[in-house]
C-alpha cells in the first residue's frame, strides 16, 4: 500500500542530525552556483573533487546536490520489518483458535479477547510516537520496545506448553499485552526511522523505492508466516499432544529475536536523528489552552474556537491545527471498516472452521484461509493502478479520494453479506447444542436385529425404533436439570430388556444396548461432545459390545501409516474417550486386527459401533454432528471483494491523510488514520459482548448494513470538501521522510 506524491527536485536547508556513532554531522552547504559548461564540484577533506548535478528550485534558480551512496543501513530496517511482521502476524493468524481449542474460551470470547489485542495494538502506537519523539528517539524506542516484544512471544511459547497448561491463561494475557506494547511502539518508527536514512531532496527517488521495498517486506512477512503458523500449531506433534502450538508461537519469538539482531548489526551505519519535541503532545496542550480561555474569555467571539490559543501559540500551528481537523472530522464514521475487516483473524477463522479444506491429498487449515488476504493484495494493487482505475477514470468515475473511500466501504459491506449468505448455507451441517431446560439422548443398538419397543417419560409414552448398528436420538427433550425415564425393548432373536435412561439440562447424553453374559441391558451413559472440534479435525467414540473383560487396543491408520491414533477400551466399559482424527481414510484395528475402515470427514462428530461375533467384527460408523459440507473456497469470493475494499479504502485513506493534511501535521494525521483501527475493533467487542442474534449470519448481515449506511454518512459529509492541491515546498521535504507510511499494517 505505497503511496507516491509529485515534487519538484528542491534543496532544503542543512539539517543537524547524529550518525550512529553519535557524532553530529551537518549537511554539506550549498556551493556556490556556477555556469552550466563548469566543473561542477567541491574539496572533500582528502582533497578529492566531489561531483554535483545541477537542481532547479521554484524560483527558477539553480543549485547543485551531491551525489550520495543508496544507504546501506536500510537494508537492515527492511530486514529487521520482515522478521517483526512475521512475528505479529504469525501470532495473530493462529491466536482465535488457540483461545478457543486450548484455553476453552468460547467462540464469542475468543473474538472479545482477540479484537482487545488488536485495539491495544493499534493504540499503543501514538504512545510509541510520543515516546520517539520527545524522549528517547526512535533508535531507541525500537531497540528497548523490542526487548518488551520478544519477552511477550516467549511468554507466549512458554505458556503453550501442557506442563504449564494451569497458568496458560494469565501467562497468556501477559504475553498477548507484551507483544501489543512492543509491536505498536515499535509501528510508528521503523518506517520513518527508514526514511531518515536518506538524504534528501538528492535521494527523493530512492527514498520512495525503500517506501516500496518496506512495504513488500511487510506482505512478504505476513503472507509466510499466515501460511506457515498454522502448519506448525496443527501438523506437528510434540510434548504428548497432537498439536504444538509452543512450537507455533516459538518460531515468531525466534523471529523477533532475529529481527532485534539485524537491527542492531546496522547500527555503525545509521543516521540517527535526535529527538525533536512530540508534536501530538503539543497539540493538546494548544487545544487545551485553547478550551480554558475561551471558557473564560468576556470579549467578542473569535471565528474559531482554536483562536482563542493566539496569545500563546504560533499563528500557523494554529491554523494548521484548523485544516487538520477538517481532514479528521472525516474520520469519525470510518473506524467501521475496521470493525469488519479485522474480523479476518476472528469471525472468519471460526466460520472456516465449519467449513471443508480438503484439497485433494492437501488439507487447507481454517486459519490458513486469511492467507488470501495478502496474495490478493499483491496481485490486486498492479491491477487496480493498470486496470481499473483507468478504465473509471474515461467514465470520470473513483478519480479522486472520497469517492473511492466510499465504494471501498461499500465494498467490505458487500463481503459481509456474502459471509452471512455462505453461513446460512453451513447451518444446516452444525452442531445441535442443547440449551437451557434442554437436554438430549442418543440410543445405539450395538446387535445384529432391530430393536422396537418404548419410551416412558412421565406421563407421555414414545414408541422407538432403532436399527441393527444404529441410533435413535432426540436432540431437544424438555428436563429440568435431570430427568430418569424407561425404556423397554424387544430385540428380535437377541432377547428383550427393561431399564432406565437419564437425561441431564444442557448435555447430550448416550446409552448402548449390548449383550452381558448372553443378557441384554442397555449401558452407559456417556457425555458426549456434540460440538465440532476446533481445528477441523474428526471427533470419535468407540461403542463397543463384546468381552470387555480385559482392556483391548483399537486404532486407526492410514494405509502409509503416518496417521495413527489409538484408544483403549478399559475392562467393563462399552465406550472410549473421544479423540480426535485428521480427515482421512483409516483402517481399524482391535489390538493388531484389522476389522475395517472408515472414512473421517472435517468437522464430523462420530460413534463407531463395533460388534465382537466370536472370531469376527462388524463395525459401523454412526454420525452425531454432520461433517463440514461446504467448501473452504466458498470464502474466496467475500475474501476478494473485502480486499478489493482495502485497495481502495485503505491505501486511498492512507494517501488522502497524508496529502490533505497541512505539512507540519502529515505524521499526526497519518497517525491518528492509524488510530481509527483500534477503535474499529472496540466496536467489535461492544457488538460482539451485546449477543444480539442467536445465529452469526445475522451478525454478518447487521454489520452489512450499517457499514453501507456508515458510508453515505460519510459521503455526506465530505460533500463540499474542498481538496488541497498538493505542491511541496522545500522545507515539506524533511517533513515528508517523518510520514506514518506504517498505517498500512493491517
Amino acid at each position: 500500500m505505497t503511496m507516491s506524491t509529485e515534487m519538484e527536485t528542491e534543496m532544503v536547508s542543512p539539517k543537524e542530525v547524529s550518525t550512529g556513532e553519535g557524532e553530529d554531522v551537518t549537511a554539506p552547504p550549498t556551493p556556490e552556483k556556477k555556469s552550466d559548461d563548469a566543473d561542477d564540484g567541491i574539496s572533500a577533506k582528502d582533497g578529492t573533487i566531489m561531483k554535483y548535478d545541477k537542481m532547479k528550485f521554484e524560483d527558477g534558480t539553480e543549485s547543485q546536490k551531491k551525489p550520495t551512496k543508496y544507504p546501506r543501513s536500510v537494508f537492515f530496517i527492511v530486514s529487521n520489518e520482515f522478521c517483526e511482521r512475521f512475528t505479529f502476524y504469525g501470532i495473530r493468524t493462529i491466536l482465535a483458535i488457540y483461545l478457543s481449542n486450548i484455553l476453552s474460551f468460547s467462540e464469542n470470547d475468543a473474538t472479545v479477547i482477540y479484537h482487545a489485542f488488536v485495539l491495544v495494538t493499534y493504540f499503543t502506537p501514538l504512545l510509541g510516537a510520543m515516546i520517539a519523539d520527545s524522549l528517547l528517539g526512535r533508535f531507541r524506542t525500537i531497540f528497548y520496545v523490542s526487548i518488551i516484544y520478544i519477552i511477550g512471544n516467549i511468554v507466549m511459547s512458554v505458556g503453550a506448553t501442557p506442563d504449564l497448561r494451569s497458568a496458560a491463561t494469565a501467562m497468556t494475557m501477559i504475553g498477548l499485552v507484551l507483544i501489543a506494547l512492543g509491536t505498536g511502539g515499535i509501528k510508528p518508527c521503523v518506517s520513518s526511522f527508514g526514511g531518515d536514512q536518506f538524504v534528501l531532496p538528492e535521494q527523493e527517488k530512492q527514498q520512495k523505492q525503500f517506501f516500496s521495498i518496506f512495504y513488500f517486506a511487510i506482505n512478504s512477512g505476513s503472507l509466510i508466516s499466515t501460511f506457515l503458523t498454522p502448519v506448525l500449531r496443527q501438523d506437528v506433534k510434540c510434548l504428548g499432544e497432537d498439536s504444538c502450538y509452543s512450537l507455533a508461537f516459538g518460531v515468531p519469538a525466534i523471529f523477533m529475536v532475529i529481527s532485534l539482531a539485524l537491527f542492531l548489526l546496522g547500527k555503525s551505519m545509521y543516521v540517527i536523528k535526535k529527538p525533536e519535541g512530540n508534536l501530538l503532545l503539543q497539540l493538546c496542550k494548544l487545544m487545551n489552552h485553547a478550551v480554558v480561555n475561551r471558557i473564560k474569555h468576556k470579549g467578542p467571539k473569535k471565528d474559531h474556537w482554536l483562536d482563542y490559543a493566539s496569545d500563546k501559540f504560533d499563528q500557523k500551528l494554529i491554523d494548521d491545527t484548523k485544516s487538520a481537523f477538517k481532514v479528521l472530522a472525516l474520520f469519525v464514521p470510518l473506524p467501521f471498516f475496521w470493525a469488519l475487516f479485522d474480523q479476518q483473524g476472528s469471525r472468519w477463522t471460526f466460520q472456516a472452521l465449519q467449513m471443508d479444506g480438503v484439497m485433494g491429498s492437501f488439507t487447507l487449515a481454517p486459519d490458513q484461509m486469511q492467507v488470501v488476504n495478502p496474495l490478493l493484495i499483491l496481485a490486486f494493487i498492479p491491477l487496480f493502478e493498470t486496470v481499473i482505475y483507468p478504465l473509471f477514470a474515461k467514465c470520470r468515475l473513483l478519480t479522486t479520494s472520497i469517492p473511492r473511500i466510499f465504494v471501498g466501504g461499500c465494498l467490505a459491506g458487500v463481503a459481509f453479506a456474502l459471509s452471512g449468505l455462505v453461513d446460512l448455507q453451513i447451518e444446516g451441517s452444525l452442531a445441535v447444542i442443547p440449551g437451557a431446560g434442554e437436554g438430549q439422548l442418543r440410543i445405539f443398538n450395538g446387535l445384529s436385529n432391530n430393536c422396537t419397543g418404548n419410551l416412558s417419560m412421565g406421563a407421555q409414552l414414545r414408541e422407538i425404533e432403532i436399527p441393527a448398528m444404529g441410533q435413535w436420538r432426540d436432540q431437544k427433550i424438555s428436563v429440568q436439570v435431570s430427568s430418569q425415564f424407561s425404556v423397554s425393548m424387544i430385540c428380535g432373536s437377541d432377547g428383550n430388556f427393561t431399564g432406565h435412561v437419564s437425561v441431564l439440562e444442557e448435555k447430550a447424553v448416550s446409552y448402548v444396548i449390548g449383550s452381558e453374559n448372553g443378557a441384554l441391558d442397555i449401558f452407559g451413559y456417556y457425555i458426549d461432545s456434540v460440538e465440532k472440534s476446533q481445528n477441523g479435525f474428526g471427533k470419535i467414540r468407540v461403542l463397543y459390545n463384546g468381552a470387555v473383560d480385559s482392556a483391548k487396543n483399537i486404532s486407526f491408520r492410514n494405509d502409509d501409516r503416518s496417521l495413527k491414533e489409538t484408544v483403549e477400551l478399559v475392562p467393563g466399559m462399552r465406550g472410549t474417550n473421544i479423540t480426535a482424527l485428521a480427515p482421512a481414510e483409516y483402517n481399524v484395528f482391535v489390538d493388531d486386527l484389522n476389522i475395517g475402515n472408515l472414512l473421517i470427514s472435517q468437522g464430523g462428530v462420530y460413534a463407531l459401533l463395533v460388534r465382537e461375533n466370536g472370531n469376527s467384527y462388524e463395525i459401523e460408523l454412526e454420525e452425531i454432528t454432520p461433517f463440514n459440507n461446504i467448501h473452504m473456497m466458498w470464502l474466496v469470493p467475500q475474501y476478494a471483494v473485502i480486499t478489493a475494499g482495502e485497495i481502495m479504502f485503505s491505501i486511498t485513506g492512507l494517501e488522502f491523510a497524508f496529502t490533505q493534511a497541512p505539512a507540519s501535521m502529515k505524521s499526526v494525521v497519518s497517525a491518528m488514520w492509524l488510530f481509527t483501527d483500534s477503535i474499529g475493533n472496540l466496536i467489535i467487542i461492544i457488538i460482539a459482548e451485546l449477543k444480539i442474534f442467536d445465529k452469526q449470519a445475522y451478525e454478518y448481515f447487521l454489520y452489512a448494513g450499517i457499514m453501507i449506511a456508515v458510508m453515505f454518512i460519510f459521503l455526506w459529509m465530505a460533500w463540499n470538501f474542498q481538496y488541497v492541491q498538493v505542491h511541496e515546498r522545500k522545507e515539506d521535504l524533511e517533513i515528508q521522510a517523518d510520514a506514518v507510511i506504517t498505517a498500512t499494517e493491517n
